[in-house]
């Protein structure tokens, strides 16, 4: 199963470690009425990250939105913010198509969303504005080597049609 093995215990083995998918828990430092990460179902995959501050974001403006939370994230691991489809159906994106949070940061999470729809978009405290997903990740070293292949360069449309 591509290098992952499931257990009978609720376990995978991935990248040299064995993570429950119910029993990791994140340490947050949340600031005062700021909202924990949650999930609107037990088994959905992201957690809803909330406004800590109401703000407006007029049509082609983006505007960096604070949760009021931090996370401590686990080496080995890294947080991916990714856009709500609920927003993208009123015109709000994540402009970058997703946050990447490091497991050594230890700042508020923000999130930069951009309004390109055609009206203002109000967001009050509390509003979920995006979604937390945390991941394995397998840290690799780079090496300064060149490995030709019969393929070599070619890129976009190389192969053929």
């Amino acid at each position: 199963m591509n290098g992952i093995t499931i257990s009978n215990g609720g376990t995978y083995a991935f990248a040299n470690s064995t993570i429950g998918y119910s029993n990791m828990q994140v340490e947050c430092l949340v600031s005062p009425g700021a909202l924990l990460p949650k999930r609107a179902h037990p088994n959905d995959a992201g957690a809803d990250l909330f406004c800590f501050e109401a703000c407006e974001i007029y049509p082609e403006e983006q505007k960096l939105v604070d949760t009021g939370i931090a996370i401590k994230i686990p080496r080995g691991f890294a947080g991916f913010i990714y856009n709500r489809s609920s927003q993208g159906k009123v015109g709000i994106t994540i402009p970058h198509s997703v946050g990447v949070i490091d497991s050594d940061y230890r700042g508020n999470l923000k999130v930069l969303l951009k309004n390109i729809g055609e009206d203002p978009y109000r967001i009050k405290v509390g509003d979920r504005i995006a979604q937390l997903v945390i991941q394995p990740i397998q840290l690799v070293d780079f090496k300064d080597t060149w490995n030709d292949t019969a393929r070599g360069t070619g890129g976009f449309g190389s192969t053929g049609n």
